[in-house]
């Protein structure tokens, strides 16, 4: 995710947390990333929506951009955790990420529709495969390839999401590989 970012390390709220995900990770291994994909996203699940896992500075929104405050890297580079602010309408681009990520509702909704990369000829375009509205307390991953997905909040007011990557975004800056500014296409239904 590109937004306005902060940089922050674990205060004693997020300590719990951060120990629950650094032994989901051990216990994945780097060579089953799907492995450790699900392991974090059980381990995030109990903390979502607790009261005091984020200061007020790190539930503050930005009116331009949803806002990424970067709540932790892991000083061995295997995982971050970052929190997203949300205001009413605030959207990604249509993207994918460097390494599997976790996502967990903290508060509000957030809507997640995934795409697949076709092509008509030489063109290239963007099919939509599949919309789901999380609200809070849901946790879901993606592992790449294949993770072409775009995010919005889903409520009518502020959300906050807990993301967890795979990556050190101390080195990478962000968590996306790319962006997809190609046209958007309904799939053609046959019969």
């Amino acid at each position: 995710m590109n937004g306005h970012t902060e940089s922050r390390t674990a205060p004693p709220p997020l300590a719990p947390l951060v120990t629950d995900i650094r032994a989901a990770v051990r216990t994945g291994g780097a060579d089953n990333p799907a492995h450790t994909a699900r392991g974090v996203a059980r381990a995030v699940a109990p903390h979502l929506g607790g009261e005091g896992l984020l200061t007020p500075e790190q539930l503050e929104p930005d009116r331009r951009s949803y806002r990424q405050h970067v709540l932790h890297a892991e000083p061995d580079g295997s995982f971050s955790i970052v929190a997203l602010v949300w205001m009413p309408g605030q959207r990604t681009a249509i993207h994918d990420h460097l390494a599997w990520c976790v996502t967990g509702i903290h508060l509000g909704a957030e809507e997640e529709i995934h795409y697949r990369l076709a092509a008509d000829g030489d063109r290239a375009h963007l099919v939509p495969v599949e919309a789901t509205v999380h609200e809070a307390g849901a946790v879901d991953f993606l592992l790449p390839p294949g993770d072409i997905h775009e995010v919005r909040n889903a409520a009518d007011h502020t959300s906050v999401s807990i993301h967890v990557y795979g990556a050190d975004l101390r080195r990478s800056g962000s968590s996306i590989r790319r962006t997809y500014d190609l046209p958007v296409r309904a799939a053609e239904l046959t019969g």
